[in-house]
């Protein structure tokens, strides 16, 4: 599925287009809409990095950069390198970096995740929050996220899943139809923005079949550990 269903472009051309419209209110809306939880969950996944020891991260889909930011404070001798499509949610980004000191620590550059500029075996970690849904091939950017790493390099990955839980499944889907669609269309101007993220999220494979995909991608020992009742789940894959 792509944001606004034209004929004229792909799922990537729309994405950044998507992005670029939210870009100014896309923290400030993420945040609410989570209750900050997704803070917690961003929190959890730097602990993971940092006990990889990387030296070279690749924050993939890095949007307004807050795990590149989160990862720079806590991972100190890494440097991180953010890619996104969208050029307004880098310059968020950006700024953001700029204003916390960490331009030496975190380098950002707009590029597609499917075709990376970085060579062979380059990265010890790389990472995606929320990002991976959003890639116009899935199978094709875990290939690319796999050429990336090193030998024994890991890939990190966060992203809404469907809770299992009946109910809590009927809740999510409650408030994303009659909360998050309906306000964040609002305040962002871009309604179908926040039809298509929910949307996009019910569209996503398994959590179990995720892991398939990223097995079949050619990673090892991969697994996943799930968050605050199924509403995410981090993903670890190890390329061999």
């Amino acid at each position: 599925m792509k944001p606004y269903n034209s004929s004229r472009k792909s799922k990537k051309e729309e994405v950044a287009e998507m992005f670029d419209n939210i870009a100014p209110t896309y923290d400030r809306l993420n945040h609410l809409f989570s209750l900050s939880i997704d803070k917690l969950w961003r929190r959890r996944v730097v602990r993971i990095v940092r006990r990889m020891k990387p030296l070279r991260i690749l924050d993939l889909a890095t949007g307004t950069g807050d795990l590149a930011i989160k990862m720079a404070k806590r991972i100190g001798k890494a440097r991180i390198m953010g890619v996104d499509l969208s050029e307004k949610m880098l310059a968020v980004a950006a700024e953001k970096v700029r204003r916390q000191g960490l331009d030496d620590h975190i380098a950002l550059y707009q590029g597609d995740a499917e075709r990376l500029d970085v060579a062979d075996g380059m990265i010890d970690v790389a990472t995606v929050a929320f990002g991976v849904r959003n890639f116009g091939d899935l199978e094709a950017g875990l290939a690319e996220i796999r050429r990336s790493l090193r030998s024994g390099g890991h890939a990190v990955i966060l992203e809404f899943s469907m809770p299992r839980n009946a109910l809590v499944r009927r809740l999510y889907g409650l408030y994303s139809n009659h909360v998050l669609g309906p306000v964040g269309g609002l305040v962002s101007h871009d309604r179908e923005a926040y039809d298509y993220l929910p949307a996009s999220i019910a569209e996503f494979p398994a959590p179990d079949r995720f892991l398939e995909i990223m097995r079949e991608a050619g990673f090892v020992d991969c697994k996943r550990r799930s968050q605050s009742l199924g509403i995410a789940q981090i993903y670890i894959g190890r390329k061999p």
